[in-house]
C-alpha cells in the first residue's frame, strides 16, 4: 500500500534538515522504503512510502513524531 504526506516547516532551512535526515532514516515497521522531496513551497516535504500490508504499520506516526522534532506539521 502508498502512503503519501506532506509535512509542513516553519522554513525552507528547517524542510531541508528533515529531508536530509530522511535519507538515511528507517521505520521500526520493517524494511520500508521513502522517499522525499520539497513539494508545493520550500517549506513543505513531501513524503511517499510503501507498505506491504503485513502486521501494524508505524511509520506515519514514526514520521510525524520526527517532523515534529524539527517543529514540521502534517498537513
Amino acid at each position: 500500500m502508498k502512503n503519501e504526506l506532506q509535512y509542513r516547516f516553519n522554513d525552507g532551512q528547517i524542510a531541508n534538515r528533515f529531508l536530509n535526515e530522511l535519507t538515511h532514516w528507517s521505520s521500526s515497521s520493517g524494511n520500508v522504503h521513502v522517499k522525499a522531496s520539497l513539494a508545493k513551497t520550500s517549506h513543505t516535504v513531501q513524503v511517499s512510502y510503501l507498505f506491504d500490508g503485513r502486521g501494524f504499520d508505524y511509520t506515519c506516526s514514526e514520521l510525524d513524531e520526527l517532523a515534529a522534532r524539527y517543529g514540521g506539521e502534517e498537513v
